[in-house]
């Protein structure tokens, strides 16, 4: 079932340029230097392709709650998920949003020296000046609050989020957002899976905290339930007025 975007209105910002792709389950919302829908279209079609026969072919891919090991030979990308999965000890299609949002984005960058690809929440970017990723959180206090301020010397980089309370993305929490961040944008949606599925209340954050640092890859994490917010890693964290940007 489709969930409108609402928080993509929040971002203004005219040194990009902005469109949306639409491929089945696959929204993406991307920034770039000049439009680029017929490459982005071409993109994930040409990702996507694979990804579903291999899914057709091994229905456990798809339904899988926990680490599942693949073959060799499979495709790229569900290789990724695969290895994003067994680094947070989730099932690999908890990372397909950030494995489809980085593949995209990567393949933009032939035309674009500056991408963003945001896919459900899940963001792959690669900028050349700082740029802020606003933290949406339901209906917490803190949701339009605080940003993620991001260095082009990070990037390119995954920043991906998880919710047990906003959207339909299977989770077994409730915290209002949980925020991963890592180079890999598969490893960044698998481990906000993972993190998420550790919050119930405001006590929780701490234990799930250090949890992500156990993580192999992983460069920081945020978690909001309520009014209470934790941080690891290599997160910086700016207050914001009424609008974001990335």
């Amino acid at each position: 079932m489709y969930q409108p975007r609402t928080y993509r209105h929040w971002i203004r910002d005219a040194s990009l340029v902005a469109f949306a792709v639409t491929v089945k389950e696959t929204d993406l919302y991307i920034r770039a230097r000049r439009r680029l829908e017929a490459e982005a279209l071409a993109s994930v079609i040409r990702q996507r392709m694979p990804l579903e026969e291999y899914i057709a072919s091994h229905p456990l891919f798809f339904h899988s709650l926990e680490p599942l090991p693949v073959e060799e030979t499979a495709p790229q990308i569900v290789k990724e998920m695969a290895a994003a999965g067994e680094k947070a000890g989730v099932g690999p299609m908890a990372a397909v949003a950030g494995a489809i949002a980085e593949a995209v984005g990567k393949d933009l960058l032939a035309f674009s020296s500056e991408v963003i690809v945001e896919n459900g929440g899940d963001i792959f970017l690669k900028v050349s000046r700082a740029r802020l990723v606003g933290i949406y959180a339901g209906n917490s206090p803190l949701t339009g609050r605080i940003a993620l301020k991001i260095s082009p010397r990070d990037t390119p980089l995954g920043v991906c989020t998880s919710s047990g309370t906003v959207g339909h993305s299977l989770s077994f929490g409730t915290a209002d957002a949980a925020i991963a961040i890592a180079p890999s944008a598969a490893l960044a949606d698998a481990a906000a899976t993972a993190l998420g599925n550790r919050v119930r209340s405001v006590a929780d954050i701490p234990a799930a905290l250090e949890w992500a640092r156990t993580v192999p890859g992983l460069l920081g994490a945020v978690i909001i339930k309520d009014d209470k917010l934790g941080a690891w890693g290599k997160v910086k964290l700016v207050p914001v007025r009424t609008t974001t940007q990335a």
